[in-house]
């Protein structure tokens, strides 16, 4: 059963200012494996879930052309106010019924979302639209981000780790205790005899203190704990934040550190012939 989340208007808009997007380098990884897989013309990729579009941007420069895919119609409005290529067009649809003709589509790819579908039918919908030798990409990261700032980053994530563990209880039931697991598991139940399973690629960047919040603030469990008891909600974050800031020793919330998010994806090429 897929679940519906991330639709209000203002979540919208924290998703696209805060939502962790791939970086240039797993781009390079996926499409690595597709050109090594299938050979060009590359003319459409689907990114599925695509929210407000961060993902979609990254694909456009390597495909003809780029149709992101959600069932939220203000993650989409948000996506296509920020389309910055003409080669990229949005389309309201759930996961599992995806509008594409059979054996059409190059690479279809979901980006922290597929833990949200109906798993099977969404594969099923998955191995119809690929054409032969086309690619799958199930990407997502854990939420257990780290956080490095001179000689105090153990007394960074050890905060983290309490504003983590706060959370827990309001985590969606449908994501089980560790969305790894679930892929992984995806990645053991695939019948596609090329494929990939990567546990660990981490990511850093520089973002500030204020940056980290606000990601953590537009995580569903932060978003249901919000909707459950807004003044506590505030009050983790606003504890959080000064105790970093203390950690620190600064009284500044744009100062920055530096992220690590540690990313993990399933890539599977369709054979020829089922």
């Amino acid at each position: 059963m897929a679940v519906r989340l991330f639709e209000g208007k203002e979540h919208a808009s924290s998703y696209w200012k805060y939502r962790i997007s791939p970086s240039e380098e797993l781009i390079s990884k996926i499409m690595q494996f597709l050109m090594s897989n299938k050979e060009p013309p590359y003319e459409l990729a689907v990114d599925v879930g695509c929210g407000s579009g961060q993902g979609t941007l990254l694909l456009a420069p390597h495909f003809a052309h780029v149709v992101g895919t959600d069932i939220s119609p203000a993650q989409l409005e948000m996506a296509i106010k920020h389309a910055s290529s003409p080669n990229i067009t949005y389309r309201e649809c759930p996961a599992e019924e995806l509008p594409f003709e059979d054996g059409s589509v190059d690479l279809v790819a979901t980006m922290s979302a597929f833990h949200w579908f109906d798993h099977s039918r969404f594969l099923q919908e998955v191995h119809r639209v690929l054409k032969p030798h086309g690619c799958l990409v199930l990407l997502n990261y854990t939420l257990d981000m780290e956080l490095s700032y001179g000689d105090c980053s153990e007394a960074l994530n050890n905060i983290c780790k309490e504003y983590y563990a706060a959370l827990f209880p309001y985590r969606n039931p449908c994501l089980g205790p560790s969305s790894l697991d679930l892929y992984n598991q995806t990645y053991n139940s695939l019948q596609y005899p090329v494929k990939e399973w990567q546990d660990t690629f981490w990511v850093r960047k520089c973002v500030s203190v204020s940056h980290y919040i606000g990601m953590v603030e537009s995580f569903s469990s932060f978003q249901a704990l919000l909707n459950k008891d807004p003044e506590e909600a505030r009050r983790l974050s606003q504890d959080i934040t000064q105790r970093l800031l203390c950690a620190m020793g600064v009284t500044s919330s744009d100062t920055e550190v530096v992220m690590g998010v540690k990313h993990f994806y399933v890539l599977a090429c369709k054979p020829a012939e089922d």
